[in-house]
């Protein structure tokens, strides 16, 4: 695991989605021109929520030892689920402009997990999104 000093932006597929109340968006970056070694970028879109409650959400839904390569991995599959099943999502764009602020918490896998090497989450700002898309929703569960 490693602190994200830097900023990053990008453009391509975007999945908008909620999760215990919270809209978060989830794209993918390579790390080179060979477009391999993936990176999963997943951060929260709602205004006044910032990165670490993602890495509280998958603490208090995950197993209670679980290391931060499980809780990576959590994440990813929720960000996964919504691109792949629809379940909660508000929004899927093909491209689409994203940005990750400076800051938040990286993490890579032994392995690839769900396509992905590495897990990037940050407080995310995605193109074109309204105020109502990214607004906090009522949500029956509480992480």
């Amino acid at each position: 695991m490693s602190s994200n000093d830097e900023g990053l932006t990008g453009r391509g597929r975007v999945t908008v989605f909620a999760m215990f109340g919270t809209v978060f968006g989830y794209a993918n970056h390579h790390l080179d021109e060979r477009r391999i070694g993936d990176v999963a970028v997943i951060g929260p879109l709602t205004p006044g929520v910032e990165w670490p409650r993602l890495w509280q959400m998958a603490r208090s839904c995950g197993r209670p030892a679980a290391r931060d390569t499980e809780l990576a991995q959590w994440i990813l599959i929720q960000a996964t689920r919504a691109f792949l099943c629809g379940s909660d999502r508000i929004a899927q764009f093909r491209e689409q402009g994203w940005k990750l602020e400076p800051g938040g918490k990286r993490a890579s896998f032994e392995t690839t997990y769900a396509n992905r090497d590495h897990l990037w989450t940050g407080n995310l700002t995605v193109d074109g999104l309204s105020p109502g898309q990214v607004a906090e929703r009522p949500s029956r569960y509480r992480a």
